[in-house]
């Protein structure tokens, strides 16, 4: 097991005949000791914090035991996902033994066989009795982005024991048999784009195509890769790319976004989730379309948040080289999606920690000054969600969705090791294909 604190300086001067006090030198972190710690304490939100029933996420975890609006054993399936790749993160780095991480696959996977699902997708939310727990009044049916990124956890998870023994295989084969009955072209409504909700109550009357840039990059990728149920690569150039207005780029703070990020306003750059979620799995590396570079892509919208909050027009308190990094999360009042244009002078530290692939010095810089200068701001599963130096504002409670990529990111950047699985698998791979992606690998940060 790794120290989770080392400490390079703890000198003290012995009392002298003059009997002055003995003088402590303060703590110092190393870059890898602060990453071990982060990655355990987030990792641990997925494992010791997990809904028991099915060993998968909690969508929030409160340490004040508050829990104004839902259950604390609400299951999120996109969160799940999430989770299981820090589990795998966990399995190697020593903080569980692999046998452990392979019996709580195991449960998960058993659990997800017998859960609802719609067209062999899941609900966004599930209860512990595997039924669907609505997440608005008509998002009752199937959630094909949660999927999606559900998906590319299990097939992280699958490629991770792809030449393990009987026990494993038995694993990957029921991982398998769950990327295969999920309908992707159900999803599409007969149309050259997808869907992001069904419902059997009120089949399509959410009516979201999810077109432009946000989130669900991976979403459109498996939808091609799916050896059962794959949809065209019109679909992605007419519904995604918007017959090929996303490649419509801006610049802000003197960098290009490479991308459209809104379709519909004049807002540059969309929350940092947006660079992460789809690239927990998926290299962005050398990754390449017709309509971006995706490394480019991601590495300047960081950098974007970045410079904003070294600037700081708002003269927020506390923003600077250390402080840094928008996206959707707790806020001040309830919940927003903050971002340059959105600063409502909250600060979520998923953005910036997992975004340290793309902005390695930045997001170390905001690492070190959380746990040397606001460690009041750190709880048993890291971070807390969101916290505001300008109103004072701070909670103890944390969202599977901001906990998960930070694990999993920082792994990225230290051993490309999710990278690494996720891109290993075939299907994933014909999809690519299909829709004219170039994966060459680049060695530049």
């Amino acid at each position: 097991m790794r120290l989770i604190l080392v400490v390079l300086a703890v000198a003290s001067l012995l009392t002298g005949c003059n009997n002055k006090p003995k003088k402590v030198q303060k703590q110092v972190w190393t870059d890898e000791a602060l990453m071990d710690t982060v990655q355990k304490q987030t990792f641990n939100y997925f494992w010791d914090g997990a809904e028991p029933v099915s060993g998968l996420a909690r969508e929030r975890i409160h340490l004040d035991s508050i829990y104004p609006t839902h259950d604390k054993d609400i299951i999120t399936i996109g969160g799940s996902g999430f989770g299981l790749m820090a589990i795998v993160v966990g399995a190697e780095r020593g903080y569980i033994t692999k046998e452990e991480a392979l019996s709580r696959f195991e449960k998960s996977v058993d659990f997800l066989e017998k859960a609802d699902r719609f067209h062999g997708a899941w609900p966004h939310w599930l209860l512990p009795s595997g039924k669907v727990a609505p997440f608005s009044t008509y998002d009752d049916g199937g959630d094909l982005v949660e999927t999606a990124f559900l998906i590319q956890g299990l097939l992280t998870v699958k490629e991770y024991y792809a030449n393990g023994g009987e026990r494993e295989q038995k694993l990957v084969a029921k991982i398998q048999k769950l990327w295969e009955e999920v309908e992707w072209d159900w999803y599409t409504k007969g149309e050259n784009t997808l869907y992001w909700h069904w419902s059997p109550n009120v089949t399509w009357k959410m009516n979201f195509p999810v077109g432009g840039y946000n989130e669900a990059l991976i979403m459109y990728i498996l939808a091609a890769a799916s050896p059962t149920h794959p949809v065209s690569k019109e679909v992605y150039d007419e519904g995604w790319a918007l017959k090929g207005e996303i490649a419509k780029d801006t610049v802000y703070y003197g960098l290009e976004t490479e991308l459209n990020h809104y379709e519909h306003d004049a807002s540059p750059v969309g929350p940092l989730f947006w660079a992460h979620y789809s690239y927990l799995g998926l290299n962005p590396k050398g990754l390449t379309d017709a309509y971006a570079d995706y490394w480019k892509l991601n590495v300047n919208h960081a950098k974007i948040h970045y410079r904003h909050a070294v600037e700081n027009p708002n003269k927020y308190k506390g923003y600077g080289k250390n402080l840094w990094g928008l996206t959707s999360s707790y806020s001040v009042k309830g919940y927003a999606g903050h971002r340059p244009d959105n600063d409502l002078g909250v600060i979520s530290p998923t953005a910036a920690l997992s975004s340290i692939a793309y902005t390695p010095e930045e997001s170390l810089q905001f690492l070190r000054y959380m746990y040397t200068e606001q460690d009041s701001l750190i709880g048993k599963y890291g971070p807390y969600d969101a916290f505001s130096l300008e109103s004072d504002w701070s909670l103890p409670r944390y969202l599977a969705i901001d906990q998960g990529p930070i694990p999993v990111m920082i792994e990225n950047y230290r051993t490309g090791l999710l990278w690494d699985l996720f891109m290993k698998n075939k299907d994933l791979h014909k999809g690519l294909e299909k829709l004219s992606f170039s994966t060459k690998h680049k060695n530049d940060n």
